[in-house]
């Protein structure tokens, strides 16, 4: 039988995550195994609003909350919950950012059937046919379009979204870690899935509901679309030699953490620690 993680990178979203949290029914909780809470050095109380909602929520599947052992970024902590992941024998993760703009529960369908058993990479998309916005700025939707076509063209494969807050993964095909001098930065899923169909992995995409609302954008708009116009053009030009880079601004040896809280599935027994995780 697999084993399937839930992955939630959390920074400065304490007043969102407990709604994320929220997401996770007693059917939910019945597809997944674990859910991994990784807070990336917060300033706020975001991880302590992770576990105080977790206490009276969980109790059909088991519960962590991280911390990284320094800012990775988004990219970084998707390394180390990768590494977690295969380290600790699962077969899948699912990736859910946290705060409250994608619904989990959307999911839900594919996991019911098996679906994502069947592909490398299930990743939702905000502009596949089905899929709902809410909030989403005219000017975000254009831009997002221009750049979905500019990245089908290059890897001539139909692409519906360069980075969403939910998508799953099949970790057989990432135990080799790759992807460990990817950015640790808000670009690392655009050279992920770059990645993906280099190596000609099997990639679907599923509609998903979308919205904006309260969150906090850490994305410096401009400047991160001429990045990753650099990213794509680099990759035109070189394909898997660009994959090879290093395209980090700080290189990390290892992406490590603590386990700060961690609550077993019926039993809903506890344990507070700050056990090393690397």
């Amino acid at each position: 039988m697999s084993k399937t993680l839930v992955f939630i990178p959390a920074y400065r979203c304490a007043k969102q995550i407990v709604r994320v949290l929220a997401q996770f029914t007693k059917e939910v909780q019945q597809h997944v195994d674990t859910v991994l809470v990784v807070d990336n050095q917060s300033p706020d109380d975001t991880l302590q609003c992770a576990i105080d909602t977790a206490k009276t929520t969980f109790t059909d599947c088991e519960f962590i909350a991280w911390r990284n052992a320094d800012n990775y970024g988004l990219g970084g902590s998707h390394k180390a919950a990768f590494k977690y992941a295969i380290e600790h024998d699962f077969d899948h993760l699912i990736v859910l950012h946290g705060d409250d703009q994608a619904d989990i529960r959307d999911a839900l369908p594919l996991l019911r059937e098996g679906a994502h058993k069947n592909v490398d990479c299930l990743l939702g998309a905000r502009f596949a046919p089905g899929s709902q916005l809410k909030g989403y700025s005219l000017i975000r939707t254009l831009g997002n379009r221009v750049y979905n076509l500019l990245f089908s063209l290059t890897t001539l494969h139909r692409i519906y979204d360069l980075g969403s807050g939910l998508n799953i993964y099949s970790l057989k095909t990432f135990k080799q870690a790759y992807y460990h001098t990817f950015p640790d930065n808000l670009t690392f899923n655009y050279v992920m899935l770059l990645a993906s169909y280099n190596k000609k992995q099997k990639v679907a995409y599923f509609p998903i509901s979308w919205r904006e609302e309260d969150q906090a954008s850490n994305v410096r708009m401009f400047r991160q679309a001429f990045t990753v116009l650099y990213f794509l053009g680099s990759y035109f030009f070189l394909r898997a030699g660009f994959l090879k880079r290093d395209m980090r601004a700080k290189a990390f040896e290892q992406y490590t953490g603590d386990i700060v809280y961690q609550q077993h599935a019926a039993t809903h027994s506890s344990i507070n620690t700050t056990a090393n995780a690397s």
